[in-house]
Formats: structure tokens, C-alpha cells, sequence
């Protein structure tokens, strides 16, 4: 059997690990030690070498390190109440109006979203502190799962984002470039979202109740309570793009920023502290190891030959760029709804990059990496609230137990439709996604 041979047999054989429940690390782990066990013609000697250096390198990278700090920020802003802070601004300002709160709820995610970086964090967080309200106002139990299971998705899309860290040392990016072109298209998803709010509750008049208006007194005083949130993110994603600090430097500043705010409120004590601590190693070991799988996958599929004779079969093909381009995102649709987007993005962008930058688009290199980036990442994101298996569903019903998974499926296509309509917006017009890069 031929190298290549072995790399195109490499994907059902990890395919069927992940569906028999293993780790998906650990499946492109085993599969890669595999691979090149073979490929060497079972001499284990190269094996041997590999594994030391690849180790090495990987977890060696200063580029790697900006990780557990945006992670560590994540968990202090999650531990520490801030998400509340932002709800409650959001609720005084939309809550009177018809689906107001649940517009909230959509705005606070955006909010803790640029604190966060991460969907699941954003989802679980964000219904501790709204899904009482919702269900206090009236708010059918379908359509308040659905919204906090949409809006979860906007923890990963708004920056700093750790899945756009990854996808920038993949494809050798300027991070700092890729959290400048997610801004847009994550102000686009919150907007999308109140409209589809706005259109559900006008369907279906029963599942929303309207909550009495705040004094604009009081709704002045929620919104400067949110100040630590508005400083911390403009203070890390500014002082990146203009230079002051590197994202690493950025994401140290944001860490310490968010603690540090959280101890000025008074929410930051010992037990926090440890729990932010350790929460931050937890999930930095299973990002790592996940990392570092990859490394040892991507390394025997490049050395196979596949990722190369794809992108020339492609070419080669004469097929559009565009047809090319939506199959692509079709298929990370679909995948999505099964695996984590981290995964999805370290197993796949090393085959399709090549096959999409062989292609042309009518722009640079550097913008279609960047452009090809973030509607990866929105399509994975749609796959965590599109059924039968959207990720983020599970967790928020999970936390709603009295609500049928079935009631969230029928509310939730409704945001699934406004997300497809977003990402055909953003294939259509790239200027949209590109239009703040310099």
C-alpha cells in the first residue's frame, strides 16, 4: 500500500474512533503513530524521533501560550459575576419591549462573548443568569433554550476567540488581523438574531411575555456597571491592532484585567481564584492534547502526500472556485453538528487551506486565508445549534430539563435559518468581513 493509499485510508479509520466514543485527540494520536508506522515501512526508530520533536515543538511555541491566558480570562470572567452585569444592562435597556429580554440575553452574550472565547463557556454562563428571567416573563421554554443556545455561538465569533488562535498558527496568520476581520461579521450575528427574535415572537404571540419598563435612571446605572467589560476588551483587541502589546502580551493584559476587575467587585476570592485556576488547566490540557494529535495526524497525512494531490485533483477538475468554496462549508455544516469546533478546524483546515489557496478568488493570499477563516468558523459555529446533535443544545437543555428537546429544535431553526442567510451574505460581499483590515 502506497503512502498515499494510507493517508486516504487514515480518515474512515478515524472516523470510526471518534463515532466508538474515543477522545478525539486521542484518535488522530493513534492515527498518526499509525500512519507513520506504516509509512516507515514499521520501523519505529522515526516513530521514536517524531514523537520527541514534535512534542518539543509544539508545546514549545510561544504562540501556544496565548491560549491559557485568554482561557484564564475566560474563567475569571465566568466565576465572577460579570455576565450578570451585562444581562441586567441589556434587560433595563430591551427588556419592555416584545421579546426584549430575550434580546437581552442575545446582546449579553455578545457582550461576555468578547470576554470569553468560547461558545460552551458563553452558553452555560449566560443561561445561569437569563433562562430564570426568561421563564419569569413568560417566555416559552423552546424559544428561551433556543435563544441561549444561539447566542452561545457568539462567544467564539466576537474576539478574542482561542479556535481563531489556532486557526492563525495553522495557516501562519497575523492573529491580530483575523480578530479585526470577526468583529463585523459578529455584529452581524448578534443582528441577525434580534431580528429572528423579533420575527418569532410576532409568529408566535404566546411565547413571550413583556416585562414593565426600566427608568432611564436605572438603566444608565446597569450600563456603567459593565464598564470593566467595555475597558477590558478595548484595552486587549485595540492595544493588539495598534501595536502596544503582542496578542500574547494582550491576552496576559486581559487575564490580569479581568481578575483584577473581579477583585474590585468584590467576587474574586480564594475559591474563585483556585476554580479559575484550575478550570483553566483542565480545559488548557484537553486544547493541548487535541493540539498535539493533530500535530502528529497533519504531520502523516503532509507526508503522505494528501493535502498536495488534493488541491492539484481539485484544480485540475476545472470546477468554480465558488462551487468548490460551498461544498467546503457544506461539509463543515454537517461535521459540526458531530464534533467540537476546535477539532473540526485542526483536522480539516490542513487539507482544504491548500485546496482553497490554490484557487482564485480575486483577492490576496493573505485576505482569502483570513476571509476563509472566519466563515469556517461560523458554519462549525451553526453546527453547534443545528439539530439532531447541536452541542450547544444539549448544554442548555441540560440546564432546563423541563423543556423537550424537541420544543428547542422547532425554535431553534429559526436562528439556524438567520445564520445561513448570514454566511451567504458574508460568501456573497467578502468586503463585509474585510473591510476593517488595513
Amino acid at each position: 500500500m502506497t503512502n498515499l493509499e494510507l493517508g486516504f485510508w487514515s480518515f474512515p479509520v478515524l472516523l470510526l474512533m471518534i463515532f466508538l466514543r474515543a477522545p478525539i485527540g486521542l484518535a488522530m494520536l493513534l492515527c498518526g503513530f499509525g500512519g507513520w508506522y506504516l509509512a516507515m515501512g514499521g520501523n519505529p526508530t522515526p516513530l521514536l524521533s517524531k514523537l520527541k520533536s514534535e512534542t518539543y515543538t509544539t508545546f514549545s511555541s510561544y504562540s501556544l501560550s496565548i491560549i491559557p491566558m485568554f482561557l484564564l480570562m475566560g474563567q475569571f470572567a465566568t466565576l465572577s459575576g460579570m455576565s450578570q452585569a451585562l444581562f441586567k444592562a441589556a434587560e433595563s435597556f430591551l427588556g419592555h419591549r416584545r421579546g426584549g429580554v430575550a434580546m437581552a440575553a442575545v446582546g449579553a452574550c455578545a457582550g461576555f462573548g468578547a470576554i470569553c472565547g468560547s461558545s460552551l463557556a458563553t452558553a452555560a454562563t449566560m443561561s445561569k443568569v437569563a433562562l430564570p428571567e426568561l421563564r419569569r416573563y413568560g417566555y416559552s421554554g423552546g424559544f428561551s433554550t433556543a435563544t441561549l443556545a444561539a447566542g452561545g455561538t457568539l462567544g467564539i465569533l466576537i474576539p478574542p476567540s482561542v479556535i481563531l488562535v489556532i486557526y492563525a498558527i495553522l495557516t501562519e496568520q497575523n492573529i491580530a488581523k483575523l480578530f479585526l476581520a470577526a468583529f463585523l461579521p459578529g455584529v452581524l450575528a448578534a443582528i441577525g438574531y434580534v431580528i429572528t427574535i423579533s420575527i418569532y415572537v410576532r409568529l408566535n404571540p404566546k411565547s413571550a411575555g413583556v416585562r414593565p419598563a426600566v427608568p432611564m435612571g436605572e438603566r444608565f446605572k446597569a450600563l456603567a456597571n459593565t464598564w470593566p467589560v467595555l475597558v477590558i476588551f478595548f484595552v486587549v483587541v485595540g492595544g493588539i491592532y495598534l501595536g502596544w502589546f503582542t496578542p500574547t502580551e494582550g491576552a496576559a493584559v486581559g487575564a490580569a484585567g479581568t481578575g483584577l476587575a473581579a477583585l474590585l467587585a468584590g467576587s474574586l476570592n480564594w475559591a474563585v481564584l483556585r476554580d479559575s485556576l484550575m478550570g483553566t488547566a483542565k480545559t488548557t490540557g484537553m486544547i493541548f492534547f487535541i493540539v498535539l494529535g493533530a500535530g502528529f495526524y497533519n504531520g502523516f497525512l503532509a507526508l503522505s502526500g494528501v493535502p498536495q494531490f488534493m488541491a492539484d485533483w481539485v484544480v485540475g477538475q476545472g470546477y468554480s472556485p465558488w462551487f468548490v468554496l460551498v461544498v467546503i462549508l457544506v461539509f463543515y455544516l454537517i461535521f459540526g453538528c458531530l464534533m467540537d469546533s476546535l477539532s473540526m478546524i485542526l483536522l480539516t483546515v490542513p487539507i482544504f487551506f491548500p485546496v482553497i489557496s490554490a484557487m482564485d478568488f480575486g483577492m490576496s493570499t493573505e485576505h482569502l486565508a483570513i476571509w476563509f477563516g472566519i466563515l469556517v468558523l461560523i458554519v462549525v459555529e451553526v453546527g453547534l445549534i443545528t439539530p439532531p446533535v447541536g452541542m450547544n443544545l444539549f448544554i442548555i437543555n441540560s440546564m432546563d430539563r423541563e423543556t423537550p428537546m424537541t420544543e428547542t429544535y422547532k425554535a431553534v431553526m429559526y436562528f439556524v435559518g438567520s445564520d445561513i442567510v448570514r454566511v451567504i451574505i458574508l460568501v456573497m460581499f467578502p468586503a463585509i468581513t474585510l473591510f476593517l483590515l488595513p
